[in-house]
């Protein structure tokens, strides 16, 4: 999984070893199969947020335990199993992304 980036959609994207997760993590066996954690991304707020899953295992943010919901930062480091993860997004609040196309939010309005 080194070097491989991790598409996240608007709404819930779970996380788990589980093909049917919308991010798989495959090879790690400490990541539960289904719903270890999940990212969640707010298209109308542009933010977004870590949330432990129903798994067994516990997901880090910033090498603290995660048990409710933690707004997520660019380069956030996130954990679970014996996998690291940094956290880039590639929209947020002075960006989105709109059907394909890059719209610039005005700056002066925030």
């Amino acid at each position: 999984m080194k070097g491989q980036d991790f598409r996240i959609r608007p709404e819930k994207n779970f996380i788990g070893r589980s093909e049917e997760m919308h991010i798989y993590l495959p090879g790690d066996t400490a990541i539960s199969r289904k719903n270890h954690a999940v990212i969640s991304y707010n298209p109308q707020e542009r933010n977004f947020f870590l949330i432990p899953g129903d798994g067994v295992g516990l997901v880090y943010h910033n090498n603290e335990a995660v048990y409710s919901p933690v707004e997520l930062a660019t380069y956030d480091l996130i954990q679970m199993g014996k996998s690291k993860f940094i956290f880039i997004p590639l929209c947020g609040i002075h960006f989105e992304w709109d059907n394909n196309n890059l719209v610039e939010i005005d700056k002066e309005a925030l």
